[in-house]
């Protein structure tokens, strides 16, 4: 299909022609109808091939005239020519709407524009609009959008155009776009953004004073508009890629911007898509963001204990601690990508630690973390904390799992800190001893069959069948079920669950998750 009226360089050569003879005033109204045609002709791919060098150089002329003007208006708003400047708004949208359409897969004319030098004055131009007052917003909306869909097209596939367009636009362009106020504006910045960045620039970042500036209000813009894809690509395919940025940013941030990245990982890591898209080496997030996250962890873990309090439902620092945990729990249920985790003592100490702690202001008032199967969900269904000890529980089992170094610190702290309950003796090591040797058998058990629930899954299923066995005395199983404190069992764990129920206080079941969970008042609640 050529373009209407003849071809694209006979199109090209009429736009050039009434140019040169136009004045100033009477150049949008003799060239606004040819470029909208070319603009028509250039969504065909025939007619993007047929486009020559000359076709830009016409188009870098134009709006290099523009800029000039746009200038002119910016020094002198009050000139009181707001109809002759409207109607140049209008000839940007057009020309930035035919470029983007000449760049549409099409490499050869990314290169002629990069060539004839067309993203400077582009660059130039949507930086001086947001200068601009006193017009209509859709005319300055289009010319915003079709700028930066141009700038997109450019750059999709084209590394020298990424180039060029991010030693131009980074960081003011980026900046001024992100916050602006049309929503379209900001997809449309924010898609720039996505295309040009690689490992390198995003490490910029870190280097420029406006970098981490751009970075936080990236994040922020995930927050406000989650629908916006492009924005949370940024962070999770480009952002968590760079550890330093990550924690440069988390850092220097309140606990609100901080739950904001947290909820972003723990969704980067849910993608059930991740591990079909990732090589078998690709890791959601890397190691050393993990060790900086688990270290985070270590360190504010005791602000969850807040919640302990009916007053502190809403207290933003314990709710860092349980994203931490739940990021925690999903990273190493991948125990062969994240294994390295298990190799954090204080990591291992710190969660069983807390898990006692959490168990022991439940029984020192009534509180969410209260035990008693008296204490009605119903009215705590949507309470962040629910769930909260199912969840170190599930930390403590994958940290344990076929690693008998973590398996005898666990025991080795479990003995110390959980006493029986109503007595102050501790816990009769042979009953420790005969769980450690359950516990060493999961190497082996792990080869025979897979669990769906993960390591930690895996590991209280053995110990439910383990207990099961013809010549493990009644009274002894009695006594595991009752101080092991809490087993996550497979569904059919739970007969042996059931049958010893009534000599257990206050023993019940519940579903966590799909995972039958063993309850019991004097012990902990999964």
């Amino acid at each position: 299909m050529a373009a209407p009226g003849g071809s694209v360089p006979g199109s090209v050569a009429e736009i050039n022609e009434l140019v040169r003879r136009s004045q100033e005033e009477d150049l949008v109204s003799v060239v606004m109808v040819p470029i909208q045609s070319l603009a028509r002709a250039f969504r065909e791919q025939q007619n993007r091939e047929e486009a020559t060098q000359s076709v830009f150089e016409v188009f870098a002329h134009i709006l290099t005239r523009q800029l000039a003007a746009i200038k002119v208006f910016t020094e002198n708003s009050e000139s009181g020519k707001n109809e002759q400047y409207e109607t140049c708004l209008q000839l940007i949208a057009e020309c930035f709407r035919c470029l983007r359409n000449a760049c549409i897969q099409c490499v050869k004319n990314q290169s002629h524009i990069r060539t004839v030098g067309l993203i400077d004055p582009t660059v130039q131009i949507l930086q001086l609009l947001r200068m601009l007052r006193g017009f209509e917003s859709d005319t300055l909306s289009a010319a915003f959008q079709c700028g930066l869909q141009f700038l997109g097209n450019l750059a999709v596939g084209n590394e020298e155009s990424k180039d060029v367009i991010w030693k131009n636009a980074f960081p003011d362009l980026f900046l001024n776009c992100l916050n602006h106020l049309d929503k379209k504006t900001v997809t449309y910045c924010c898609m720039v953004l996505f295309t040009c960045l690689n490992g390198e620039r995003t490490a910029d970042l870190l280097n420029h004073t406006k970098g981490i500036e751009l970075a936080e209000t990236v994040v922020k813009i995930c927050r406000k508009e989650p629908e916006l894809d492009w924005a949370f690509l940024i962070v999770t395919e480009q952002f968590l890629k760079c550890p330093d940025l990550v924690s440069a940013m988390y850092t220097k941030w309140n606990s609100q911007e901080r739950i904001i990245i947290l909820e972003l990982i723990s969704a980067k890591l849910s993608d059930k898509n991740q591990e079909s898209q990732a090589g078998s080496d690709d890791l959601a997030v890397p190691v050393r963001l993990m060790q900086f996250l688990a270290a985070c962890f270590i360190e504010k873990y005791m602000a969850v204990l807040k919640y302990a309090s009916a007053t502190e439902a809403e207290d933003e620092e314990a709710l860092i601690v349980i994203r931490l945990l739940d990021i925690l729990c999903e990273t190493t249920s991948n125990h062969e990508k994240f294994s390295y985790l298990q190799n954090s003592p204080a990591l291992v100490e710190t969660t069983i630690k807390l898990l006692y702690e959490t168990h022991l202001a439940g029984k020192q008032s009534r509180n969410i973390f209260t035990a008693s199967q008296s204490l009605s969900f119903a009215n705590h269904t949507t309470h962040p904390a629910v769930g909260f000890k199912a969840h170190l529980i599930h930390l403590i089992g994958n940290l344990c799992y076929n690693n008998k170094e973590n398996q005898e610190k666990e025991l080795r702290s479990c003995r110390e800190l959980w006493t029986l309950p109503n007595t102050s003796r501790h816990i009769p090591p042979h009953h420790w001893k005969y769980l450690h040797e359950v516990l060493s058998q999961e190497g082996n058990l792990r080869h025979q069959r897979s669990s769906p629930y993960g390591p930690c899954h895996l590991r209280a299923a053995t110990i439910g069948r383990e207990l099961q066995k013809p010549e493990v005395p009644h009274h002894q199983v009695q006594e595991q079920l009752l101080h092991f404190n809490c087993l996550v069992l497979e569904p059919t764990c739970t007969t042996l669950i059931s049958q010893y129920s009534n000599t257990v206080t206050t023993c019940t079941i519940l579903h966590y998750n799909g995972v039958c969970c063993y309850v019991c008042s004097n012990c902990v609640l999964v």
